[in-house]
């Protein structure tokens, strides 16, 4: 299972999942993935996710900023892999100004991100990572909201793909797709 969890405002109509969700139904994998739409409250992601069972430890979780978050703390709970896509180190402090009501980025509903939410997100923080080899992160040193250097220091001896350029987006992920798979044990089929 390749498990997709989006960013903050985001959703899975996100170009990275959908360039992933291609590739896996061109390679004739489409059953091995899953996208969710996810809640806005932290608790809720968890809690939602475990509930379906969400990941397993054969599996690899891919994290997108907020995402890859996520993506930590359920690699560290359950020993799947995780692929981080400039994730966010410490939403509960990068969040704090974007506490109130938004528009999501792809369907423009509402989003109410609560102040009670960046404790959640303090409560899921995980201190450092084991097991280093389960992690692979791609981060963009010109990512404009979070900063790269953050996200390597998070992941001490993890496979590391840093992009010289780039966007917070990762604008330019396709040719970094089949990595991805690979690293999930899902390229070449």
């Amino acid at each position: 299972m390749l498990l997709y969890l989006h960013g903050f405002r985001s959703s899975p109509q996100s170009a990275k999942a959908r360039m992933l969700a291609a590739r896996l139904a061109q390679l004739g994998l489409g059953h091995h993935w899953a996208c969710p739409q996810l809640p806005v409250s932290p608790r809720e992601v968890i809690a939602g996710l475990r509930a379906q069972h969400w990941p397993q430890a054969q599996d690899t979780v891919v994290g997108s900023s907020l995402g890859g978050f996520y993506a930590r703390y359920l690699a560290q709970a359950t020993g799947c892999r995780a692929v981080l896509l400039n994730p966010s180190v410490q939403p509960d402090r990068s969040l704090a100004d974007r506490v109130g009501l938004s528009r999501g980025w792809h369907d423009g509903e509402p989003h109410d991100f609560r102040a009670e939410y960046l404790d959640e997100l303090a409560e899921l923080a995980v201190p450092g990572i084991t097991q280093p080899e389960r992690y692979f992160l791609i981060a963009a040193k010109g990512d404009e909201i979070l900063d790269w250097r953050d996200m390597v220091a998070a992941f001490p001896g993890a496979r590391s793909h840093i992009l010289e350029g780039g966007d917070h987006a990762i604008s330019d992920f396709m040719p970094l797709v089949d990595d991805v798979l690979a690293f999930a044990g899902l390229y070449p089929p």
